[in-house]
Order: structure tokens, then sequence, then C-alpha cells
């Protein structure tokens, strides 16, 4: 072999050519397996940042005024809320409407919970107006209010124009049954599974007729 390499010095040179070649040739074919992987990898977390979560009503715009119907000075009755771009890992969503300008927004004092839902289905797209107990999607938990009772209870301020931030929540899990939970025990349990939330925020001021 000595005598093969001494007087073949070009093939030594053919042979690292040759391994050279291979190297190449599998280093092309294992950066696109690579980067394909990245890409996915990358397209994934983008996916879920660029996810859009979103909660509308027909009923009002967001910081638009809330017709009287939805409010103790009329009907009482729930707005029609909608939603679009849950998460593909969501397990549950929780719907919380509270009013953090109570009694005055002048100098607010307390938030005063109207409404908690949770383990709404992701399935479901949204709720229809007036919606009651047995019309609530599959599975369907429900808080209490700070009229210590179940259900909505709309807009009703003393004074000013207070606003009323009707939150959704996408979490990772579905909870325990909590036995008509308040808002914050409801706000603890939810701790470190919130994927995504959005906020849709609606006005109401009383006439001054109406509050006397």
């Amino acid at each position: 072999m000595k005598y093969y390499r001494k007087n073949n010095p070009g093939s030594i040179g053919c042979i690292c050519l040759f391994h050279l070649v291979v190297v190449f040739t599998i280093t092309l074919i294992f950066i696109p397996i690579q980067t394909s992987r990245a890409e996915m990898s990358t397209a994934q977390i983008n996916k879920e940042n660029i996810m859009t979560l979103t909660l509308t009503s027909p009923s009002f715009s967001h910081n638009g005024m809330i017709p009287a119907s939805y409010t103790c000075d009329s009907q009482d009755i729930s707005p029609a809320l909608l939603w679009s771009g849950i998460p593909d890992r969501t397990k549950s969503l929780v719907l919380i409407v509270d009013d953090p300008d109570a009694p005055d927004p002048a100098a607010p004092k307390m938030t005063w919970v109207h409404w908690v839902l949770y383990n709404i289905p992701p399935q479901a797209n949204g709720l229809p107006e007036n919606v009651a107990a047995n019309e609530l999607p599959t599975g369907t938990l429900q808080g209490i209010n700070d009229w210590r009772r179940t259900g909505y209870g709309g807009p009703c301020p003393p004074i000013g124009i207070h606003r009323y931030f009707h939150k959704l929540y996408a979490l990772d899990t579905v909870l325990p049954d909590l036995k008509h939970p308040t808002k914050l025990e409801l706000e603890k349990v939810m701790q470190g599974h919130i994927i995504l939330h959005t906020e849709l925020i609606g006005r109401y001021q009383r006439d001054r007729h109406k509050s006397d």
C-alpha cells in the first residue's frame, strides 16, 4: 500500500476529492431537512403568535354605548356576543363581564362583577341575546356576580359613564366544577392556563330621571 501511495500520488488526491464530494452531497441533503423542520417549527410558533382572538357584539361597538335594553333601565337582558380566532390548543373558554368604575368613575372604589361563565366549549362561537341558563353551550358552568346570583346582570351605574369589560379567555384546560365561584375564585384557578384573551368594552350612563 505504501508503495502504491508513493508511486501513485495522484490517487490520494482523487480519494480526498471523492470524500469531499460525498460529504458535500450529504450536507446538501441534510441541510434542507433541518431547514424544513425549523421552518415548520417557526411556522407553528408564528401561527400562535399572530392568532387573533376577537370578541364582538351586534348590539354595540367596541367603546360604544350599550343600548338600554341590556341594562337595569329596561329589559336587563344579556347582549349577543360573537367570537373568533380560538387557538387550536384551547380546551375551554371563560367569559367575565365587570365594571371597574364603580361606584363613581371619578373616584372608583371597586370592580363590580356582572357575569361569570366558564368551561364554555371551544367549538362555540358566541352566545345569543338574552341567553337562558338552559341555552348555554353544553358543558358551560356559571359563577356568581356581585348580586350574589348566577346569570347576567346588566349595567346600572349610580353616576357617570361606566365602562363594562366583556373579557373572553382561551384556556388550555377544562376547569373542575367550582360550584358557582366568584370572579376572584375563578381567576385563581385560571392562572397558568390562559393561552390568549381579548376584551370588548361597552359604556353606559343612566338617564337622571331613571336613576332618581
